[in-house]
């Protein structure tokens, strides 16, 4: 699913039928299949679902992807220094950490982006910030259990500094854990990007995303259902494929579930 779904994206221009900003005055909310061009119907410009769904793939996997390497990439290095690191700076980390916890995910994302504007960059901005406490404390965590283990004792008896002990045994030992809900967050920022771009605060039109899809949906609902069905059904099936890809490296990569 997730292979299709990056198929689509990258090669929207070549597989989408139609300009996702086309629009046909005479194929005006036509359902699907009403107009042979128009396979998954059209919306209240005239603009074909299909096409703007495949580009609007684009959006959601750029920023659910990006937003995690970002958060990933700035709480983790934070995380193993706060378990390996204690005192003072441990303190100053996790506190700083609680404070962005205290908001929802969704919430601080909504803040950052109202404040900074809407946008693609910003998007993925906001989100990776709101992504950064949980890996935060996940390699805090991780690294407070790895740094008991007699190897790092060891490794501190033969002379290795703070820094050697994080890079070469602390981050590889909880790298598997740490890849696996790094893998389920995508899954969270396409959910979240796709909140805020409901919400209007997404990239703004004309680009199409699945969360302005299903909000320019959402009032012709109950007449012209299928604008909301398709996008929306893109949204579950994007988060449900990360989360059963999630799932399967955490059987793979956990050593107490190899075998088994």
């Amino acid at each position: 699913m997730i292979v299709a779904m990056t198929v689509l994206a990258a090669a929207a221009p070549l597989i989408a039928p139609l300009s996702p900003s086309a629009q046909f005055s005479d194929a005006v909310l036509k359902g699907p299949g009403a107009v042979e061009r128009h396979r998954l119907g059209t919306d209240e410009f005239g603009r074909d679902v299909l096409s703007r769904i495949i580009w609007g793939a684009r959006v959601s996997l750029e920023v659910g992807l990006a937003a995690v390497v970002f958060g990933f990439g700035i709480g983790v290095p934070l995380g193993i220094l706060a378990g390996v690191q204690a005192g003072g700076t441990e303190t100053v980390i996790m506190r700083c950490s609680d404070m962005l916890m205290a908001f929802p995910t969704l919430l601080l994302a909504l803040i950052i982006v109202a404040a900074l504007g809407g946008s693609l960059t910003n998007e993925i901005l906001a989100i990776g910030v709101a992504l950064t406490p949980n890996f935060v404390r996940l390699a805090r965590g991780l690294a407070l259990t790895i740094r008991e283990q007699d190897y790092i004792l060891a490794a501190r008896a033969l002379g290795s500094g703070q820094l050697r002990v994080m890079v070469r045994h602390v981050f590889p030992n909880a790298l598997y854990a740490l890849i696996v809900v790094a893998t389920l967050y995508i899954a969270t920022a396409i959910r979240t990007e796709a909140g805020l771009a409901f919400l209007g605060l997404g990239v703004p039109p004309p680009t199409p995303t699945w969360g302005n899809i299903l909000s320019e949906g959402r009032q012709y609902i109950k007449c012209c259902p299928w604008i909301t069905t398709f996008s929306g059904l893109a949204i579950m099936l994007a988060v449900l494929a990360f989360n059963l890809v999630g799932d399967a490296l955490r059987d793979l990569l956990d050593p107490r579930l190899r075998g088994e």
